[in-house]
């Protein structure tokens, strides 16, 4: 057989799966507890005759998309309600107008995409969905537009809220925005500094135009693996630099009991931004900057800085006060942290983000150390500055 012959049929094998075994049961276990609550919700709802439909095919199809891979485009709330509702109109108006069912069918597909593609809402089940409106036998041609409301959009509803349960539940974000770019922290035009060097949002949107194909990945998930990919070629260039071999050690800290005056002369006292707060057994949880501060001190514009801020910071000598007097009542929560063999690189687009510190823990939750935008521009900085000399780069520390 000729070698391009052979490449050919090689070119049918689907690459290697990298979803691990927790995810692969994630989605079983989630497709069974959505069909299952649907069929039992609908038959209960739907009345028990001959002539009813309480569930349809194409929702094991939605399933799919809805458990398997939340974070497709295919799979949004819109998707599955705009797709199915359209095509289910679509079918059971070509399967009233047009006799010849194959006709009717092939209108029914071609018609319903079309509609998905206008609406934003393509879904693939819902393909199905339209041919069963054309071919799904009397009983559905004597439902005719009530086919639409049940079983295809109580079925869908259904299954929609019980993907919303199941994969938030599960750790899975759902729904998956598709945003089409990050905003400016600060609001201006300027390009996020994480992207000024690398490859940009308008970038991706040119090659994205120029690709002309619909992508079953949202936008931001695409630019987010191809930053990973950035990131993992560095650590392979030039090695790894971990939080731990960095990050400043000696921490200043308050913990949830500390007075608001108290905190605040810590900061001023050792020029921070910020201070971890820990509990007694040094777990981080939260942490208190100036920011926080000046929020509650209800500081809008700079008149009466100076008296709002001393309002806040002054203590009431009283058992009960309306206004914030520890620390654990103005610190935000829940905290962004690393781990002390994360590492440094991973965290540029946190930093890039508009954070100017990040508490690093250890295992167990403890506070090992604090890593600033300072810490990670020095580490950055003699990386690179070793990498230009041709001396090896720092090594990863265990």
């Amino acid at each position: 057989m000729p070698d391009s012959i052979l490449l050919w049929f090689k070119s049918f094998i689907p690459a290697r799966s990298n979803v691990d075994r927790f995810e692969r049961m994630r989605s079983c276990a989630g497709s069974l507890f959505g069909i299952l609550l649907v069929g039992l919700v609908s038959y209960a709802i739907l009345p028990h005759d001959t002539r009813t439909i309480w569930l349809i095919a194409p929702m094991g199809a939605s399933a799919v998309l809805l458990f398997a891979v939340p974070s497709s485009p295919l799979a949004q709330p819109w998707s599955i309600i705009g797709g199915n509702l359209c095509a289910a109109l679509i079918g059971v108006t070509c399967a009233r107008l047009v006799q010849e069912p194959a006709l009717a069918a092939a209108l029914a597909i071609a018609l319903a995409i079309g509609a998905m593609f206008m609406l934003r809402c393509i879904h693939p089940p819902s393909g199905a969905v339209a041919l069963t409106a054309v071919l799904g036998g009397p009983v559905v041609h004597d439902m005719g537009y009530a086919f639409v409301l049940s079983p295809v959009m109580l079925n869908s509803v259904l299954l929609l809220l019980t993907a919303l349960f199941f994969n938030n539940a599960s750790g899975r974000r759902y729904p998956h925005a598709q945003q089409s770019a990050a905003p400016h922290p600060h609001q201006t035009r300027d390009e996020l500094p994480i992207t000024r060097l690398g490859f940009s949002h308008e970038d991706l949107d040119e090659v994205l135009k120029n690709y002309n194909q619909v992508i079953d990945i949202g936008r931001d998930d695409l630019e987010e693996i191809f930053m990973r990919t950035e990131m993992r070629a560095y650590h392979r260039r030039f090695g790894q630099t971990l939080c731990a071999s960095v990050m400043s050690r000696d921490v200043v800290v308050a913990e949830f009991a500390t007075t608001l005056d108290e905190a605040w002369t810590l900061l001023q006292q050792h020029r921070l931004r910020a201070l971890p707060v820990l509990d007694r057994g040094r777990h981080v949880i939260g942490i208190v900057s100036r920011s926080d501060f000046l929020e509650h001190a209800g500081v809008e514009v700079h008149t009466g800085l100076v008296a709002q801020l001393r309002a806040l910071l002054h203590r009431v000598p009283f058992t009960h006060s309306e206004k914030p007097e520890v620390v654990g009542q103005i610190m935000s929560r829940p905290v962004i942290t690393a781990q002390v063999d994360t590492p440094v690189l991973e965290l540029v687009p946190r930093m890039a983000e508009g954070l100017h510190q990040i508490p690093v823990v250890e295992a167990d939750g403890k506070l090992a150390g604090m890593l600033t935008q300072s810490d990670m521009i020095a580490a950055l900085y003699e990386k690179n500055l070793a990498a230009a000399r041709g001396v090896p780069g720092l090594r990863s520390v265990a």
